[in-house]
Protein backbone atom coordinates (compact mmCIF):
# COMPACT_ATOMS: atom_id res chain seq x y z
CA UNK A 1 0.00 0.00 0.00
CA UNK A 2 0.79 3.75 -0.32
CA UNK A 3 2.11 6.21 2.59
CA UNK A 4 1.86 9.69 2.98
CA UNK A 5 5.31 10.29 4.29
CA UNK A 6 7.76 6.90 2.84
CA UNK A 7 8.21 4.37 0.50
CA UNK A 8 7.28 0.62 1.15
CA UNK A 9 9.86 -1.30 3.11
CA UNK A 10 12.04 -3.95 1.23
CA UNK A 11 9.90 -7.41 0.75
CA UNK A 12 12.44 -9.95 2.43
CA UNK A 13 16.30 -9.88 3.30
CA UNK A 14 17.06 -6.27 2.35
CA UNK A 15 15.97 -6.73 -0.54
CA UNK A 16 13.89 -4.25 -2.48
CA UNK A 17 11.68 -6.79 -4.46
CA UNK A 18 9.01 -5.09 -3.30
CA UNK A 19 8.55 -1.39 -3.36
CA UNK A 20 5.09 1.22 -2.73
CA UNK A 21 5.39 4.85 -3.45
CA UNK A 22 2.11 7.12 -4.08
CA UNK A 23 3.77 7.73 -7.85
CA UNK A 24 5.92 5.46 -9.92
CA UNK A 25 7.68 7.19 -13.15
CA UNK A 26 9.03 4.45 -15.56
CA UNK A 27 11.52 6.21 -17.58
CA UNK A 28 14.40 9.00 -16.43
CA UNK A 29 14.44 11.21 -19.27
CA UNK A 30 13.38 14.73 -18.97
CA UNK A 31 9.81 14.12 -18.98
CA UNK A 32 10.23 11.66 -16.26
CA UNK A 33 12.40 13.93 -14.13
CA UNK A 34 10.33 16.72 -14.52
CA UNK A 35 7.54 14.42 -13.50
CA UNK A 36 9.03 12.95 -10.31
CA UNK A 37 10.68 16.54 -9.18
CA UNK A 38 6.69 17.71 -9.42
CA UNK A 39 4.96 14.94 -7.72
CA UNK A 40 7.89 15.23 -4.49
CA UNK A 41 6.88 18.81 -4.53
CA UNK A 42 3.60 18.07 -3.76
CA UNK A 43 4.96 16.28 -0.82
CA UNK A 44 4.59 12.55 -2.47
CA UNK A 45 6.62 9.34 -2.81
CA UNK A 46 7.98 8.39 -5.49
CA UNK A 47 9.54 5.72 -7.69
CA UNK A 48 11.57 6.53 -10.76
CA UNK A 49 13.52 3.79 -12.80
CA UNK A 50 15.67 4.78 -15.81
CA UNK A 51 17.09 2.16 -18.00
CA UNK A 52 20.17 3.56 -18.31
CA UNK A 53 22.65 4.52 -16.19
CA UNK A 54 22.41 8.10 -16.73
CA UNK A 55 19.11 10.36 -16.23
CA UNK A 56 18.14 12.84 -18.43
CA UNK A 57 16.98 11.02 -22.03
CA UNK A 58 17.70 13.03 -25.09
CA UNK A 59 19.57 15.85 -23.06
CA UNK A 60 22.40 13.35 -21.65
CA UNK A 61 22.19 9.30 -22.37
CA UNK A 62 20.82 10.30 -26.14
CA UNK A 63 24.02 13.28 -26.16
CA UNK A 64 21.35 16.02 -28.12
CA UNK A 65 21.65 19.48 -26.78
CA UNK A 66 18.44 20.98 -25.43
CA UNK A 67 16.58 22.53 -29.09
CA UNK A 68 14.78 25.74 -28.43
CA UNK A 69 12.65 28.60 -29.65
CA UNK A 70 13.57 31.61 -30.23
CA UNK A 71 12.41 33.48 -26.70
CA UNK A 72 13.92 30.89 -24.62
CA UNK A 73 15.76 33.60 -22.42
CA UNK A 74 12.71 35.07 -21.51
CA UNK A 75 9.41 33.09 -21.61
CA UNK A 76 7.72 30.14 -22.83
CA UNK A 77 9.67 27.64 -20.57
CA UNK A 78 9.01 26.04 -16.97
CA UNK A 79 10.60 27.66 -13.86
CA UNK A 80 12.23 24.41 -13.81
CA UNK A 81 13.25 23.69 -16.83
CA UNK A 82 15.03 27.53 -16.53
CA UNK A 83 16.76 26.20 -13.74
CA UNK A 84 18.16 23.36 -15.47
CA UNK A 85 19.62 25.22 -17.92
CA UNK A 86 20.95 27.96 -15.73
CA UNK A 87 22.39 25.25 -13.43
CA UNK A 88 24.21 23.79 -16.15
CA UNK A 89 25.70 27.06 -16.86
CA UNK A 90 26.43 27.38 -13.14
CA UNK A 91 28.50 23.78 -13.32
CA UNK A 92 30.55 25.10 -16.18
CA UNK A 93 31.08 28.22 -14.00
CA UNK A 94 31.91 26.66 -10.59
CA UNK A 95 33.83 23.79 -11.63
CA UNK A 96 35.41 24.57 -15.09
CA UNK A 97 38.92 27.11 -16.25
CA UNK A 98 36.04 29.23 -18.21
CA UNK A 99 37.49 32.87 -19.39
CA UNK A 100 36.66 35.54 -17.67
CA UNK A 101 34.63 36.79 -20.35
CA UNK A 102 32.95 33.71 -20.86
CA UNK A 103 32.27 33.17 -16.64
CA UNK A 104 30.78 36.89 -17.15
CA UNK A 105 28.44 35.80 -19.91
CA UNK A 106 24.67 35.25 -18.29
CA UNK A 107 23.70 33.21 -21.42
CA UNK A 108 26.98 31.08 -21.38
CA UNK A 109 26.71 28.63 -23.89
CA UNK A 110 29.46 26.70 -23.03
CA UNK A 111 30.00 25.04 -27.02
CA UNK A 112 28.52 27.90 -28.60
CA UNK A 113 26.46 25.88 -30.92
CA UNK A 114 24.76 27.09 -33.61
CA UNK A 115 21.17 24.24 -32.51
CA UNK A 116 20.33 25.76 -29.02
CA UNK A 117 21.59 28.31 -26.48
CA UNK A 118 22.86 25.85 -23.97
CA UNK A 119 24.96 23.46 -25.73
CA UNK A 120 26.76 21.40 -23.27
CA UNK A 121 28.07 18.10 -22.47
CA UNK A 122 26.32 15.31 -21.62
CA UNK A 123 28.26 14.53 -18.18
CA UNK A 124 27.44 18.03 -17.37
CA UNK A 125 23.92 17.81 -17.79
CA UNK A 126 23.34 14.98 -15.94
CA UNK A 127 25.33 15.88 -12.69
CA UNK A 128 22.74 18.69 -12.80
CA UNK A 129 20.05 16.69 -13.00
CA UNK A 130 21.24 14.41 -10.04
CA UNK A 131 21.66 17.72 -8.21
CA UNK A 132 18.26 18.59 -8.56
CA UNK A 133 17.29 15.39 -7.40
CA UNK A 134 19.93 14.85 -4.63
CA UNK A 135 17.10 16.19 -1.64
CA UNK A 136 14.55 14.30 -2.12
CA UNK A 137 16.92 10.94 -2.58
CA UNK A 138 18.19 12.29 0.79
CA UNK A 139 14.82 12.34 2.60
CA UNK A 140 14.37 8.71 1.27
CA UNK A 141 11.21 10.45 -0.30
CA UNK A 142 12.92 9.35 -3.97
CA UNK A 143 13.87 6.05 -4.68
CA UNK A 144 15.61 5.93 -8.31
CA UNK A 145 16.21 2.29 -9.64
CA UNK A 146 18.68 2.40 -12.71
CA UNK A 147 18.92 0.51 -14.93
CA UNK A 148 16.15 -0.84 -15.19
CA UNK A 149 13.21 -1.79 -17.58
CA UNK A 150 9.62 -2.52 -17.53
CA UNK A 151 8.78 -5.94 -17.93
CA UNK A 152 5.31 -6.82 -16.95
CA UNK A 153 2.16 -4.83 -15.68
CA UNK A 154 -0.47 -6.01 -13.43
CA UNK A 155 -3.87 -4.44 -14.41
CA UNK A 156 -7.28 -4.68 -12.90
CA UNK A 157 -9.87 -3.16 -14.83
CA UNK A 158 -8.39 0.26 -16.28
CA UNK A 159 -6.23 0.87 -13.41
CA UNK A 160 -2.33 -0.17 -12.90
CA UNK A 161 -2.18 -2.07 -9.78
CA UNK A 162 1.67 -2.38 -10.27
CA UNK A 163 4.65 -2.46 -12.86
CA UNK A 164 7.43 -4.84 -12.44
CA UNK A 165 10.90 -3.85 -13.81
CA UNK A 166 14.48 -5.89 -14.19
CA UNK A 167 17.65 -4.51 -12.79
CA UNK A 168 19.66 -5.58 -15.72
CA UNK A 169 23.30 -5.26 -13.72
CA UNK A 170 21.90 -8.64 -11.50
CA UNK A 171 18.91 -9.68 -13.73
CA UNK A 172 16.66 -9.02 -10.30
CA UNK A 173 12.93 -7.72 -10.68
CA UNK A 174 11.38 -5.36 -8.55
CA UNK A 175 7.58 -5.03 -8.23
CA UNK A 176 6.31 -1.64 -7.32
CA UNK A 177 2.67 -0.80 -6.53
CA UNK A 178 1.27 2.84 -6.82
CA UNK A 179 -1.76 5.03 -6.87
CA UNK A 180 -0.52 6.57 -9.99
CA UNK A 181 1.97 5.48 -12.65
CA UNK A 182 3.33 7.26 -15.47
CA UNK A 183 5.44 6.27 -18.55
CA UNK A 184 7.96 8.43 -19.13
CA UNK A 185 9.98 5.81 -21.28
CA UNK A 186 11.12 6.96 -24.83
CA UNK A 187 9.18 4.81 -26.56
CA UNK A 188 5.90 4.16 -24.98
CA UNK A 189 6.73 0.79 -23.49
CA UNK A 190 4.63 1.05 -20.92
CA UNK A 191 1.26 1.05 -23.14
CA UNK A 192 1.46 -2.60 -24.33
CA UNK A 193 2.47 -3.93 -20.79
CA UNK A 194 -0.83 -2.34 -19.62
CA UNK A 195 -2.76 -2.91 -22.41
CA UNK A 196 -3.42 0.56 -22.87
CA UNK A 197 -4.63 1.75 -26.28
CA UNK A 198 -1.75 3.23 -28.43
CA UNK A 199 -1.01 4.37 -32.18
CA UNK A 200 2.34 4.00 -33.88
CA UNK A 201 3.60 5.70 -36.86
CA UNK A 202 1.37 7.59 -39.89
CA UNK A 203 -2.14 7.76 -38.98
CA UNK A 204 -4.86 8.45 -42.08
CA UNK A 205 -6.02 11.39 -43.65
CA UNK A 206 -9.49 10.29 -42.29
CA UNK A 207 -8.45 9.80 -39.00
CA UNK A 208 -6.71 13.01 -37.86
CA UNK A 209 -7.69 15.25 -41.24
CA UNK A 210 -4.36 16.27 -41.32
CA UNK A 211 -3.75 17.38 -45.37
CA UNK A 212 0.12 15.98 -45.07
CA UNK A 213 -1.53 12.83 -43.58
CA UNK A 214 -1.71 9.35 -45.65
CA UNK A 215 -4.82 8.33 -47.39
CA UNK A 216 -3.95 4.95 -45.20
CA UNK A 217 -2.71 4.51 -41.83
CA UNK A 218 0.84 3.17 -41.81
CA UNK A 219 1.93 2.23 -38.45
CA UNK A 220 5.11 1.06 -39.62
CA UNK A 221 6.32 4.12 -40.92
CA UNK A 222 8.29 6.27 -38.28
CA UNK A 223 10.85 8.81 -38.20
CA UNK A 224 14.53 7.63 -38.42
CA UNK A 225 15.94 7.23 -34.77
CA UNK A 226 20.15 7.94 -34.27
CA UNK A 227 22.97 7.21 -32.71
CA UNK A 228 24.61 9.49 -31.94
CA UNK A 229 28.65 9.97 -31.30
CA UNK A 230 31.33 12.65 -29.69
CA UNK A 231 34.14 13.90 -31.44
CA UNK A 232 37.29 16.22 -31.06
CA UNK A 233 40.30 16.77 -33.69
CA UNK A 234 43.84 16.61 -32.19
CA UNK A 235 47.51 15.70 -33.34
CA UNK A 236 47.78 12.09 -34.59
CA UNK A 237 46.29 9.29 -36.56
CA UNK A 238 42.59 8.32 -34.80
CA UNK A 239 41.23 6.28 -37.63
CA UNK A 240 39.17 3.57 -35.85
CA UNK A 241 38.92 0.10 -37.82
CA UNK A 242 37.05 -0.16 -41.05
CA UNK A 243 33.64 -1.04 -39.94
CA UNK A 244 32.91 -4.52 -41.57
CA UNK A 245 29.67 -3.32 -43.33
CA UNK A 246 31.19 -0.28 -44.08
CA UNK A 247 30.79 -0.92 -48.33
CA UNK A 248 26.85 -1.52 -47.92
CA UNK A 249 26.73 2.15 -45.75
CA UNK A 250 29.04 4.07 -48.12
CA UNK A 251 26.67 2.67 -50.42
CA UNK A 252 23.24 3.64 -49.19
CA UNK A 253 21.45 6.02 -51.31
CA UNK A 254 17.63 6.73 -50.34
CA UNK A 255 16.52 7.97 -53.80
CA UNK A 256 15.65 11.16 -52.68
CA UNK A 257 18.94 12.04 -50.76
CA UNK A 258 20.69 12.96 -54.49
CA UNK A 259 24.11 11.08 -52.98
CA UNK A 260 24.97 8.26 -50.78
CA UNK A 261 24.56 9.65 -47.28
CA UNK A 262 27.61 8.70 -46.02
CA UNK A 263 28.85 12.34 -47.26
CA UNK A 264 28.10 15.92 -46.57
CA UNK A 265 25.31 16.24 -49.23
CA UNK A 266 22.00 15.46 -48.97
CA UNK A 267 18.44 17.38 -48.81
CA UNK A 268 17.89 20.65 -47.15
CA UNK A 269 15.33 19.39 -44.52
CA UNK A 270 13.27 22.85 -45.30
CA UNK A 271 13.24 22.75 -49.05
CA UNK A 272 14.09 19.52 -49.71
CA UNK A 273 17.22 21.00 -52.01
CA UNK A 274 20.00 19.00 -52.28
CA UNK A 275 23.32 20.58 -51.60
CA UNK A 276 26.40 19.77 -49.45
CA UNK A 277 27.24 20.91 -46.01
CA UNK A 278 31.07 21.55 -44.66
CA UNK A 279 32.99 20.23 -42.05
CA UNK A 280 35.47 22.50 -40.90
CA UNK A 281 37.64 21.36 -37.40
CA UNK A 282 38.65 23.83 -35.01
CA UNK A 283 37.03 26.81 -37.34
CA UNK A 284 37.84 31.01 -36.02
CA UNK A 285 35.92 31.64 -33.65
CA UNK A 286 31.76 32.55 -34.81
CA UNK A 287 32.02 36.30 -33.32
CA UNK A 288 28.65 36.78 -31.85
CA UNK A 289 26.69 34.80 -33.48
CA UNK A 290 23.35 33.72 -31.09
CA UNK A 291 21.55 30.05 -32.01
CA UNK A 292 18.21 31.13 -33.06
CA UNK A 293 16.66 28.13 -35.07
CA UNK A 294 13.72 30.04 -35.90
CA UNK A 295 15.94 31.77 -38.29
CA UNK A 296 18.68 29.96 -39.09
CA UNK A 297 19.13 25.78 -38.71
CA UNK A 298 22.59 26.51 -38.27
CA UNK A 299 23.43 23.26 -39.79
CA UNK A 300 25.42 24.65 -43.16
CA UNK A 301 28.81 24.16 -41.07
CA UNK A 302 28.46 20.95 -39.22
CA UNK A 303 31.67 21.24 -37.07
CA UNK A 304 29.68 24.26 -34.86
CA UNK A 305 26.10 22.63 -35.57
CA UNK A 306 26.26 20.81 -32.44
CA UNK A 307 29.31 22.03 -30.53
CA UNK A 308 29.47 21.63 -26.74
CA UNK A 309 32.70 22.79 -26.08
CA UNK A 310 34.29 25.96 -27.60
CA UNK A 311 37.48 25.67 -26.53
CA UNK A 312 37.90 29.55 -26.73
CA UNK A 313 35.60 29.74 -24.07
CA UNK A 314 38.26 28.57 -21.78
CA UNK A 315 41.83 29.48 -20.93
CA UNK A 316 44.55 29.08 -23.08
CA UNK A 317 45.16 25.09 -23.27
CA UNK A 318 42.46 23.69 -21.29
CA UNK A 319 40.90 22.10 -24.63
CA UNK A 320 43.33 21.13 -27.29
CA UNK A 321 39.88 21.10 -29.38
CA UNK A 322 36.20 21.99 -29.64
CA UNK A 323 34.11 18.62 -28.58
CA UNK A 324 31.30 18.25 -31.06
CA UNK A 325 28.06 16.38 -30.78
CA UNK A 326 27.54 14.49 -34.34
CA UNK A 327 23.70 14.11 -34.29
CA UNK A 328 23.15 14.82 -38.57
CA UNK A 329 21.02 14.02 -41.16
CA UNK A 330 23.40 11.29 -42.31
CA UNK A 331 23.21 8.81 -39.21
CA UNK A 332 19.34 9.09 -39.44
CA UNK A 333 18.65 5.22 -39.45
CA UNK A 334 15.64 4.85 -41.52
CA UNK A 335 15.75 0.90 -42.15
CA UNK A 336 13.92 -0.35 -39.76
CA UNK A 337 11.38 0.71 -36.56
CA UNK A 338 11.50 -0.01 -33.31
CA UNK A 339 8.25 -0.16 -32.55
CA UNK A 340 4.81 -1.07 -34.04
CA UNK A 341 2.77 -4.34 -34.67
CA UNK A 342 4.96 -7.03 -35.71
CA UNK A 343 8.36 -5.53 -34.40
CA UNK A 344 10.06 -7.92 -32.00
CA UNK A 345 12.42 -7.16 -29.35
CA UNK A 346 15.10 -9.24 -31.19
CA UNK A 347 13.91 -6.93 -34.22
CA UNK A 348 14.78 -3.82 -32.31
CA UNK A 349 17.79 -5.30 -31.08
CA UNK A 350 18.82 -5.63 -34.89
CA UNK A 351 17.84 -2.06 -35.52
CA UNK A 352 20.03 -0.66 -32.83
CA UNK A 353 23.10 -2.27 -34.08
CA UNK A 354 22.27 -1.69 -37.53
CA UNK A 355 21.95 2.23 -36.15
CA UNK A 356 25.40 1.92 -34.54
CA UNK A 357 27.31 0.55 -37.78
CA UNK A 358 25.63 3.53 -39.74
CA UNK A 359 26.97 6.03 -37.49
CA UNK A 360 30.39 4.26 -37.03
CA UNK A 361 30.86 4.33 -40.76
CA UNK A 362 29.80 7.91 -41.06
CA UNK A 363 32.86 8.36 -38.57
CA UNK A 364 35.03 6.36 -40.30
CA UNK A 365 34.07 8.09 -43.95
CA UNK A 366 34.90 11.37 -42.18
CA UNK A 367 38.56 10.12 -40.97
CA UNK A 368 39.43 8.49 -44.36
CA UNK A 369 37.62 10.29 -47.26
CA UNK A 370 36.33 13.33 -46.06
CA UNK A 371 37.19 16.35 -48.14
CA UNK A 372 39.66 18.73 -46.75
CA UNK A 373 40.11 22.36 -47.35
CA UNK A 374 43.45 21.82 -48.39
CA UNK A 375 42.12 19.73 -51.34
CA UNK A 376 42.74 16.29 -50.04
CA UNK A 377 41.02 14.00 -48.53
CA UNK A 378 40.19 12.51 -44.86
CA UNK A 379 40.71 13.85 -41.03
CA UNK A 380 42.11 10.93 -39.51
CA UNK A 381 42.94 13.38 -36.05
CA UNK A 382 39.28 13.54 -35.89
CA UNK A 383 38.97 11.57 -32.41
CA UNK A 384 36.01 9.44 -31.26
CA UNK A 385 35.29 10.71 -27.90
CA UNK A 386 34.13 7.65 -26.29
CA UNK A 387 35.03 8.83 -22.80
CA UNK A 388 32.54 11.48 -22.79
CA UNK A 389 29.32 8.97 -24.40
CA UNK A 390 30.00 5.89 -22.42
CA UNK A 391 28.18 4.01 -24.64
CA UNK A 392 28.94 0.84 -27.36
CA UNK A 393 31.55 1.21 -29.91
CA UNK A 394 32.58 4.42 -28.01
CA UNK A 395 29.09 6.15 -29.28
CA UNK A 396 26.41 7.81 -27.02
CA UNK A 397 24.98 5.16 -24.24
CA UNK A 398 21.49 5.41 -26.12
CA UNK A 399 20.33 6.00 -28.66
CA UNK A 400 18.07 9.08 -29.75
CA UNK A 401 14.67 8.67 -30.07
CA UNK A 402 12.36 11.28 -31.95
CA UNK A 403 8.98 9.10 -32.21
CA UNK A 404 7.44 6.75 -29.67
CA UNK A 405 3.95 5.08 -29.13
CA UNK A 406 1.53 7.37 -28.70
CA UNK A 407 -1.44 7.05 -26.13
CA UNK A 408 -5.12 7.30 -27.55
CA UNK A 409 -5.64 10.20 -25.14
CA UNK A 410 -9.60 12.30 -25.01
CA UNK A 411 -7.99 14.85 -26.81
CA UNK A 412 -5.16 15.05 -29.87
CA UNK A 413 -3.09 17.96 -31.22
CA UNK A 414 -3.14 17.87 -34.74
CA UNK A 415 -1.50 19.66 -37.59
CA UNK A 416 -5.13 21.59 -38.35
CA UNK A 417 -4.14 23.18 -35.07
CA UNK A 418 0.06 23.97 -35.23
CA UNK A 419 1.00 24.28 -38.61
CA UNK A 420 0.91 27.46 -40.15
CA UNK A 421 -0.41 26.86 -43.39
CA UNK A 422 -3.23 24.78 -42.37
CA UNK A 423 -4.36 26.35 -39.75
CA UNK A 424 -3.93 30.22 -41.67
CA UNK A 425 -2.69 31.52 -38.19
CA UNK A 426 0.53 32.92 -37.09
CA UNK A 427 0.03 33.68 -33.27
CA UNK A 428 0.05 31.02 -30.81
CA UNK A 429 -2.64 28.05 -30.62
CA UNK A 430 -4.47 28.30 -27.23
CA UNK A 431 -6.85 26.38 -25.41
CA UNK A 432 -8.80 26.36 -22.65
CA UNK A 433 -7.52 23.13 -20.82
CA UNK A 434 -3.87 24.85 -21.24
CA UNK A 435 -0.85 22.89 -19.31
CA UNK A 436 1.89 24.46 -20.33
CA UNK A 437 2.93 26.17 -23.78
CA UNK A 438 5.75 24.76 -26.22
CA UNK A 439 7.07 25.99 -29.86
CA UNK A 440 9.07 24.84 -32.09
CA UNK A 441 8.57 23.50 -36.04
CA UNK A 442 6.65 20.69 -37.23
CA UNK A 443 10.28 18.84 -37.76
CA UNK A 444 10.20 15.61 -39.14
CA UNK A 445 13.14 13.22 -40.09
CA UNK A 446 12.68 10.83 -43.20
CA UNK A 447 11.04 7.52 -42.20
CA UNK A 448 11.27 3.98 -42.52
CA UNK A 449 8.63 4.48 -44.53
CA UNK A 450 10.30 6.36 -46.81
CA UNK A 451 9.46 9.57 -46.82
CA UNK A 452 11.74 12.42 -47.03
CA UNK A 453 12.25 15.19 -44.83
CA UNK A 454 8.73 17.15 -43.80
CA UNK A 455 9.44 20.15 -42.19
CA UNK A 456 6.65 22.98 -41.80
CA UNK A 457 6.68 26.45 -40.15
CA UNK A 458 4.13 26.12 -36.87
CA UNK A 459 2.68 28.65 -34.23
CA UNK A 460 3.54 28.55 -30.77
CA UNK A 461 1.49 26.71 -28.79
CA UNK A 462 -0.43 25.82 -25.57
CA UNK A 463 -0.32 22.56 -24.43
CA UNK A 464 -3.87 21.02 -23.59
CA UNK A 465 -4.32 18.75 -20.70
CA UNK A 466 -6.94 16.47 -22.79
CA UNK A 467 -3.47 14.99 -24.29
CA UNK A 468 -2.28 13.76 -21.36
CA UNK A 469 -5.73 12.30 -20.19
CA UNK A 470 -5.95 8.66 -21.39
CA UNK A 471 -9.20 7.48 -23.18
CA UNK A 472 -9.72 4.93 -20.60
CA UNK A 473 -7.19 3.94 -18.34
CA UNK A 474 -8.01 5.73 -14.82
CA UNK A 475 -4.11 5.71 -12.84
CA UNK A 476 -2.30 5.95 -16.13
CA UNK A 477 -1.00 8.93 -17.73
CA UNK A 478 2.07 9.57 -20.27
CA UNK A 479 4.43 11.54 -19.31
CA UNK A 480 6.76 12.53 -22.57
CA UNK A 481 6.68 11.85 -26.32
CA UNK A 482 3.92 9.39 -25.82
CA UNK A 483 0.89 11.86 -24.90
CA UNK A 484 -1.62 12.39 -27.13
CA UNK A 485 -0.06 14.10 -31.05
CA UNK A 486 0.00 12.51 -33.87
CA UNK A 487 2.77 11.24 -36.33
CA UNK A 488 3.19 15.16 -37.80
CA UNK A 489 3.06 17.06 -34.29
CA UNK A 490 5.08 15.08 -32.62
CA UNK A 491 7.51 17.09 -34.56
CA UNK A 492 6.74 20.37 -32.76
CA UNK A 493 6.41 18.36 -29.30
CA UNK A 494 8.70 15.77 -29.37
CA UNK A 495 12.00 18.56 -28.23
CA UNK A 496 13.51 18.93 -24.86
CA UNK A 497 11.46 21.99 -23.00
CA UNK A 498 8.48 20.54 -24.00
CA UNK A 499 8.70 17.35 -22.96
CA UNK A 500 10.03 18.80 -19.83
CA UNK A 501 6.94 20.83 -19.36
CA UNK A 502 4.92 18.01 -20.12
CA UNK A 503 6.09 15.77 -17.52
CA UNK A 504 5.65 18.40 -14.55
CA UNK A 505 2.23 18.36 -15.98
CA UNK A 506 1.98 14.97 -15.52
CA UNK A 507 3.43 14.68 -12.18
CA UNK A 508 1.49 17.46 -10.95
CA UNK A 509 -2.18 16.03 -12.27
CA UNK A 510 -1.01 12.50 -10.34
CA UNK A 511 -0.13 14.45 -7.07
CA UNK A 512 -3.46 16.85 -7.84
CA UNK A 513 -5.99 13.26 -8.32
CA UNK A 514 -4.06 12.08 -4.98
CA UNK A 515 -4.56 14.67 -2.85
CA UNK A 516 -8.43 15.14 -4.24
CA UNK A 517 -9.28 11.68 -4.41
CA UNK A 518 -10.37 12.15 -7.94
CA UNK A 519 -9.56 10.90 -11.61
CA UNK A 520 -7.95 12.86 -14.45
CA UNK A 521 -10.54 13.48 -16.09
CA UNK A 522 -12.80 14.74 -13.66
CA UNK A 523 -10.09 17.74 -13.79
CA UNK A 524 -10.35 17.78 -17.01
CA UNK A 525 -13.92 17.97 -17.51
CA UNK A 526 -15.08 19.78 -14.03
CA UNK A 527 -14.46 23.42 -14.76
CA UNK A 528 -13.71 24.26 -11.10
CA UNK A 529 -10.87 21.55 -10.62
CA UNK A 530 -9.46 22.73 -13.70
CA UNK A 531 -8.91 26.26 -13.00
CA UNK A 532 -7.91 25.08 -9.69
CA UNK A 533 -5.13 22.58 -11.25
CA UNK A 534 -3.95 25.37 -13.68
CA UNK A 535 -3.60 27.53 -10.81
CA UNK A 536 -1.18 25.05 -9.03
CA UNK A 537 0.84 24.31 -11.94
CA UNK A 538 0.90 28.80 -12.62
CA UNK A 539 1.94 28.32 -8.62
CA UNK A 540 4.79 25.57 -9.82
CA UNK A 541 6.43 28.11 -12.41
CA UNK A 542 4.09 26.29 -15.51
CA UNK A 543 3.69 29.48 -17.72
CA UNK A 544 -0.12 28.25 -19.41
CA UNK A 545 -0.34 31.24 -22.09
CA UNK A 546 2.19 32.55 -24.48
CA UNK A 547 2.81 36.87 -23.35
CA UNK A 548 1.20 39.09 -26.33
CA UNK A 549 3.78 40.44 -28.20
CA UNK A 550 4.52 40.87 -31.60
CA UNK A 551 7.32 38.75 -34.03
CA UNK A 552 5.51 35.25 -33.74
Amino acid sequence: MTTETGLGAPARGGHRDELACDILVVGGGLGGVAAAIAALDAGRTVVLTEEYRWLGGQLTSQGVPADEHSWVEQFGVTARFRALRNGIRDYYRRHYPLTAAARALPTLNPGNGLVGRVCAEPLASVAVLDEMLAPYRATGRLIVLQPAVPVAASVTDDRVDAVTVRLTDDDREVTITAGFVLDATELGDLLPLAGAEHVTGFESRADTGEPSAPDEAQPLNQQAFSWCFIVDHVEGDHTIDKPANYDYWRARQPEYWGAPMISLTGPDPRTLEIFTRTFTPNPDPLGDVVADQGKDAGDRELWTFRRIIDRTNFVDGAYPSDVVLVNWPMIDHIDAPLVGPGVTAEDAARAMQSAREQSLAMLYWLQTEAPRADGGAGLPGLRLRGDLGQGPDGLMMAPYIRESRRMLTVGRLTENELSIAASGQRGPFTTDDSVGVGMYRIDLHPTTGGDNYLDMESRPFEIPLGILIPQRMTNLLPAGKNVGTTHITNGALRLHPVEWNIGEAAGTLAAFCLDRAVGPRAVHTAPALLREFQTLLTQGGVELHWPDVTGY
